[in-house]
């Protein structure tokens, strides 16, 4: 029989890409600056909660937004008009982003001046949960709609997270979801997740959310320090 080698492919290019991605982490820190990886799955509100999110942080936080789509500048072209620096990522076909792809769009946009960069990723509950982006926190997106039992079908995506946002819960009455019942669910999957009902339509939520947002850039950053003195 002839005799083989077996390479194990997947294991050495995630050992690549945590490199990189630590390497992320490390030039951001030196600057100050915050990158937080957003993700869902496509329909959940995604870049309506980041046009919420800007609108009350604008004032005290120097905001970039990289958004990444396998086509199209739909929702680049929304987040310019708030007013933040964004860039449009373009995967060609690719279903996430690795940390290679979140540098590119790091040095198109420009970090420098930015206290804090959302990085929007592909719509997709799989993919985007095995990559690390070199971001400081995860954050996701579970929409009313797309139900309550996503945790048990997708548990990689909810057992990476820091924080879930649980949206459009001012369409809870038109829905079988269960709040309880899913927060149960991420809880056994992830205990150290910090769990907010949000509406980015009617805005209710949002001021726990932002105050996280604050929170977790003073730990990683030493964001009110820096500006306080600044």
């Amino acid at each position: 029989m002839a005799e083989f080698r077996v390479m194990e492919i997947k294991k050495s290019v995630f050992a690549a890409n945590d490199r990189q991605a630590q390497e992320i982490r490390d030039d951001l820190g030196h600057e100050k600056t915050f990158l937080l990886n957003l993700m869902s799955s496509p329909g959940s509100g995604k870049t309506t909660t980041l046009e919420r999110t800007i609108a009350l942080l604008r004032d005290e936080l120097r905001i970039g937004v990289i958004e990444a789509d396998i086509d199209s500048d739909v929702d680049a072209r929304r987040i310019a008009k708030t007013g933040a620096r964004v860039i449009q990522l373009h995967t060609g076909g690719m279903c996430h982003l690795d940390a290679g792809m979140t540098r590119q769009g790091l040095d198109g946009l420009g970090t420098e001046d930015l206290d804090l960069i959302i990085l929007e990723n592909i719509g997709n509950l799989i993919c985007p949960a095995e990559f690390d982006t070199g971001a400081n926190r995860n954050a996701m997106i579970l929409s009313v709609p797309e139900g309550d039992d996503k945790p048990l079908k997708y548990p990689l995506m909810f057992s990476k997270v820091d924080i879930l946002l649980i949206n459009k819960i001012d369409t809870l009455s038109c829905f079988d979801f269960d709040l309880e019942a899913c927060a149960g669910q991420v809880r056994r999957l992830n205990p150290k997740a910090v769990i907010f009902p949000v509406s980015a339509k009617t805005g209710e939520g949002f001021s726990a959310w932002t105050d996280w947002i604050r929170g977790e850039m003073e730990k990683i950053t030493n964001w009110t320090e820096v500006n306080t003195n600044a």
